[in-house]
């Protein structure tokens, strides 16, 4: 089932064409993440489908309603953690959620008011609902910023940036309620400037530049459709280098690390009977497989490099 079907959706500022003629759809129960550099159209596509924004041209459905004309059905199915989440510094966690359970409740007929402690329990913040925003972590103002995203039970959870600015450690509990989310049958848009978040937890991937998608699949999906092949890195003396050229490998020398291409991943064991046999030695080797975010650089390159989007 689709939750979101976006069809030859255009966002003009006069010239400027932010979003070109884009379609796509978001399944039910998927984590779907857009990325793209800075001005690549990304965040007017979502402010698009929250019905911040108008379109110029195309069409969006939300849970089969128009984000615009039915702005306010939608505001009690959806929730929204936006960038650089804030809130009033005196004001509790406890004390946000019940006024976010009542506001939203008394709309909807609602009482969500049972709801605060599960939800603090979900994101972690329960020893924390008596503490001032002020004095909470950036992890855990992003945690209650996703708490009162959950507060009405929503369908679906745009999620702008939620772990931006964030230590390791609080990034990957943030992970951890984003996926327990998942489990809970919720859909979610993900934006995120991280290639490794959208890696670990996107369903599926659109790469946005200059409006336009570059590629919409799984990430490892668009990793196997566009990497290079395997290299294994060998640290240590430059006899490396002649060795391994005299005997055909394809050698890339850079400052004492030396990267060979491999076809597959037996020619490991070749290499290194090669140096055995020359008598060279190393200090150090590590296989390199392209990320998400190696293919994401390459294909921006080639996008940026021709001027236009295929």
């Amino acid at each position: 089932m689709d939750i979101i079907v976006v069809k030859n959706l255009t966002k003009r500022y006069g010239k400027l064409i932010a979003v070109d003629n884009i379609n796509f759809t978001v399944h039910k129960g998927e984590i779907f993440s857009l990325l793209g550099p800075n001005g690549a159209g990304k965040t007017t596509t979502v402010e698009m489908m929250e019905g911040i924004r108008k379109a110029t041209t195309g069409s969006i459905s939300i849970l089969g309603l128009d984000p615009i004309k039915d702005f306010a059905k939608l505001r009690g199915r959806c929730g929204i953690l936006p960038q650089d989440f804030k809130f009033i510094d005196n004001s509790t966690p406890y004390d946000a959620l019940s006024f976010y359970s009542q506001v939203l409740g008394s709309k909807k007929g609602v009482d969500y008011t049972d709801n605060i402690d599960d939800i603090l329990r979900k994101v972690d913040l329960m020893d924390k609902k008596s503490t001032s925003f002020k004095n909470l972590s950036g992890g855990q103002k992003q945690k209650l910023g996703l708490a009162l995203a959950l507060i009405n039970d929503p369908e679906l959870l745009f999620l702008d940036e939620p772990t931006t600015g964030l230590d390791p450690q609080a990034r990957r509990s943030i992970w951890d309620v984003i996926r327990e989310i998942k489990k809970n049958g919720k859909t979610i848009i993900l934006t995120t400037h991280y290639l490794d978040e959208a890696e670990l937890l996107a369903d599926r991937v659109g790469i946005v530049n200059k409006g336009k998608f570059i590629t919409l699949d799984s990430p490892n999906n668009i990793v196997s459709a566009n990497h290079i092949p395997d290299r294994l890195i060998i640290k240590g003396s430059e006899r490396i280098y002649s060795s391994l050229t005299d005997a055909g490998y394809n050698v890339r020398s850079d400052d004492g690390m030396y990267e060979i291409l491999m076809k597959n991943p037996t020619e490991v064991a070749s290499v290194f009977d090669v140096l055995r046999n020359n008598n060279v030695t190393w200090n150090d080797f590590f296989m390199k497989r392209d990320s998400l975010e190696d293919v994401f650089v390459r294909l921006v390159g080639k996008v940026n490099e021709k001027g236009d989007v295929s």
